[in-house]
């Protein structure tokens, strides 16, 4: 079995506390703590997209972000982001995804409680990951976590959102609008 990842508490204004809890403690105890969330856009401007599967804990079969994950303990955003990318969705064309192609975008708080069991309080730091030549048929994906992938536009991803096929996470893809519109 996996060791269960390890995460750093954080006070209510995003500062670690020095405690260190089990993921699942996180959620149970419903703490502050740290998440990162990447959106891969193609020279197209066509953001990646991932279906979660049917049995992830919260938001099953919703269609999310190119990557989100929690920065585990003794990590920082962007060493986490780089994690997830690899964990959730490699890229299979010959290249390595480095920190320094990551921009930062912003950082936000959320709170949502989805049951007694599990709550969340996180410090979300938002990135885009532009990378040339991406196709769904080139990406695998971690098929305990994500069953499908696929690039759309930004008026396919207001589609997902206004019909709630796309999970939750307004803050990330008003900001990524503002974004694609920029460029």
């Amino acid at each position: 079995m996996d060791k269960e990842e390890m995460i750093d508490v954080l006070d209510e204004n995003g500062v670690k506390t020095g405690e260190i809890l089990p993921r699942s403690e996180i959620h149970k105890r419903g703490v502050w703590h740290r998440a990162i969330v990447v959106a891969i856009i193609n020279e197209k401007n066509e953001i990646l997209i991932q279906q979660r599967t049917a049995d992830k804990e919260k938001n099953a079969n919703m269609w999310d972000i190119s990557a989100a994950g929690h920065i585990s303990s003794g990590q920082d955003s962007l060493m986490a982001a780089t994690r997830e990318i690899n964990e959730e969705v490699s890229v299979n064309l010959g290249f390595n995804v480095e920190v320094k192609e990551f921009r930062f975008m912003y950082s936000f708080r959320k709170e949502q409680i989805f049951s007694d069991t599990f709550i969340e309080r996180q410090f979300y730091d938002f990135f885009i990951l532009r990378q040339n030549g991406l196709c769904s048929e080139n990406i695998k994906f971690q098929e305990s976590e994500v069953q499908a992938v696929k690039f759309i536009t930004i008026s396919e991803l207001n589609k997902l959102r206004q019909d709630k096929e796309l999970v939750k996470r307004d803050e990330v893809y008003d900001v990524l609008t503002e974004y694609l519109f920029r460029i």
